[in-house]
């Protein structure tokens, strides 16, 4: 049985389609033993009660050191004993602490084909801005590994996504969730669950 703890900061809606891929058979062999978030007014939360599961909040902002906050999250983190730290919408800088205990155990999902629009300062609607901005044709999300970098680990899948003419970043951004975030990222939690991700060279191969 794969332990996930899933480490959230807004609404969620990545974490319900794993609950949900959990509820339906999607993904099997696998439990959310903890949500975590940074955020004490993310309905992720809310989702996580309504799901039995436990959640926990702490906030950089009750500390008075980043350092203090990062060893209370690595301790809320290993507290769930993981097997994957899932990074759902999660907007936390993670400690090198973090990484360094959970090499190729934490996966992120990001909305965009990494290479593309990723990286420091592309995050949420602003990904979508730059695509748009840029005239893409195509966009889409990656579900990849974390390492040191900012969205720089192997990537273990990635679904295109079509750009409309008259799309707006609102749009856009709903339509690569429901088309690509939403289902990637369970599928990558069910291979895991079944032991066939393996990262090679930097690169996974899926066996």
């Amino acid at each position: 049985m794969l332990k996930l703890a899933v480490c959230v900061s807004g609404g969620g809606t990545n974490l319900q389609a794993i609950i949900d891929g959990i509820a339906d058979g999607t993904i099997t062999d696998t439990e959310i033993s903890l949500v975590f978030s940074n955020n004490k007014n993310a309905y992720a939360i809310e989702r996580a009660k309504k799901a039995g599961i436990r959640a926990e909040v702490r906030s950089p902002k009750d500390y008075e050191k980043r350092e203090d906050f990062n060893k209370e999250f690595l301790a809320v983190l290993k507290s769930a004993n993981p097997d994957l730290i899932v990074l759902a919408g999660c907007l936390v800088v993670l400690p090198k602490e973090l990484i360094d205990e959970y090499p190729n155990k934490i996966i992120n999902i990001h909305p965009s084909l990494i290479p593309a629009f990723c990286g420091k300062g592309f995050y949420g609607l602003k990904v979508h801005e730059k695509a748009l901005e840029r005239g893409v044709k195509v966009s889409g999300a990656t579900v990849h590994f974390v390492d040191a970098g900012t969205d720089t680990g192997p990537i273990i899948l990635q679904k295109p996504v079509m750009v409309e003419e008259n799309d707006t970043p609102e749009v856009l951004q709903r339509r690569i969730m429901e088309q690509a975030e939403w289902k990637i990222m369970p599928e990558a939690i069910n291979l895991i669950a079944h032991n066939k991700v393996k990262v090679v060279d930097g690169k996974v191969k899926i066996v």
